[in-house]
């Protein structure tokens, strides 16, 4: 995929939604931020992310439905579930027998998200996936392009990875695409959200963050130390790592981390569909 093929997302008017559909999703996102019932990590228990732990749930089940076109029935497989930042607002949007598994190597919040969201909602379920990396788990014994997950092929409807391929080497995210195109059934959808650096963007007014390149081809870091703190590609390299396993990309949608954008969400949005015809 070059440069010239990515696009940006519909203006807001042109959402894929009805005006009920909008509405209804617009009154959902407000009650996942007033809903004092809803469970909230203690905010120094949130160890990966900025910004407001329930803000930022509410915002992706928007992206989710109107970009990634979630489903209420859908069958979700959250990878690198963290402490449930998605998995909450999806427990008031998915219905009750829909499935909702959430994956991630930090046992801690794990632990919080099984303690804690489980028991009131059973239908969706955390476990530990004790897979290697430098700065979340540093310790775990399985290498990251050895992953393989514990569920049986075309378990899922939707599959997201948000806030995860900007923490990881190409040869990783390749495995999870292997994974995730195994796991979906047809027409099953993927929504992945990276750091897609097309000429210029390093440079931009307001870029945040600053990317350098990095030392491994086609790589930009934001810390030399810590190059999977945040790191970025070139145009087309995760997106060829998707199409290599299969998945068809549908949208490839930029984000304002770039600066001198009004886009509605931070880092670059790739949704990639399962090929063939959903039973």
């Amino acid at each position: 995929m070059t440069a010239q093929s990515v696009h940006r997302i519909p203006p807001r008017d042109a959402s894929p939604l009805t005006a009920a559909e909008e509405a209804r999703l617009a009154w959902l996102s407000e009650s996942v931020l007033n809903n004092r019932f809803l469970p909230a990590p203690p905010p120094e228990n949130v160890f990966v992310g900025d910004g407001d732990y329930r803000a930022i749930g509410a915002e992706f089940l928007g992206h989710f439905v109107r970009l990634g076109g979630l489903k209420p029935s859908d069958r979700v497989l959250d990878i690198g579930c963290g402490i449930g930042r998605m998995a909450v607002p999806l427990t008031q949007y998915l219905d009750s027998d829909a499935v909702y598994e959430g994956i991630d190597p930090v046992g801690e919040g794990i632990a919080w998200c099984t303690q804690t969201i489980t028991p009131v909602y059973p239908n969706f379920r955390f476990c530990r996936l004790d897979v290697a990396h430098p700065l979340y788990n540093p310790e775990g014994p399985l290498a990251g392009e050895d992953v393989v997950l514990p569920f049986s092929d075309g378990s899922f409807d939707f599959a997201a990875m948000v806030s995860v391929a900007t923490h990881l080497p190409l040869g990783e995210i390749a495995a999870y695409m292997r994974e995730v195109a195994r796991l979906l059934a047809p027409g099953g959808r993927l929504f992945l959200t990276a750091f897609i650096v097309t000429p210029g963007d390093h440079a931009r007014d307001g870029a945040r963050p600053r990317f350098e390149r990095g030392e491994a081809a086609g790589t930009w870091v934001a810390d030399p130390e810590a190059p999977l703190g945040a790191i970025g590609f070139d145009s087309g390299l995760v997106e060829d790592a998707v199409e290599a396993m299969g998945l068809r990309i549908e949208r490839v949608s930029l984000g304002h981390w770039r600066g001198g954008t009004d886009a509605p969400h931070y880092q670059d949005v790739i949704v990639a569909k399962s090929p063939g015809v959903p039973a």
